[in-house]
């Protein structure tokens, strides 16, 4: 029996992510969106009027966080911030025309990522993948780090 091979997972996904988000960024220089708004804009497609915390929950972004982010998301006209007209406290997000065009040609791109992170691998091995990447929710859950 052949000895077990290490993988170095930790550091596999770190330099993974860092190739992955500068080859997207280099794309994304005529758009101006980043990744973390590519979502937001994608949340608000499926759900447009969220409250803001439901949207930093499914981005896994704190308070802070999410604030931030519709702050810039607004001042670039790619999306609105209106008061829940149930509680006077909480906001809903709403996508603009801008923000419908940057959602479209988003997804356009996004073609390109996937064809070219899934290419050479069978459907059942990225299942595996996704499935494997989908545990560190639960593994590592939001909080324990914060």
């Amino acid at each position: 029996m052949s000895p077990r091979r290490e993988h170095r997972l930790v550091f596999l996904l770190n330099v993974a992510q860092r190739r992955l988000q500068r080859w997207m960024a280099a794309r994304r220089q005529n758009s101006g969106v980043t990744a973390t708004q590519v979502g937001l804009l994608f949340i608000l497609g499926q759900r447009d009027g969220v409250l803001m915390g439901e949207a930093g929950a499914a981005l896994d972004l704190g308070a802070p966080g999410i604030s931030g982010l519709v702050d810039r998301m607004t001042a670039a006209n790619l999306i609105e911030r209106r008061a829940d007209p149930d509680d006077g406290r909480a906001w809903r997000l709403w996508l603009t025309p801008a923000g419908r065009t940057a959602m479209a040609q988003s997804k356009a791109g996004l073609a390109e990522v996937n064809a070219r992170l899934t290419e050479g691998f069978t459907e059942a091995e990225i299942d595996v993948v996704a499935r494997w990447l989908t545990t560190m929710q639960s593994r590592f859950p939001r909080g324990e780090d914060e």
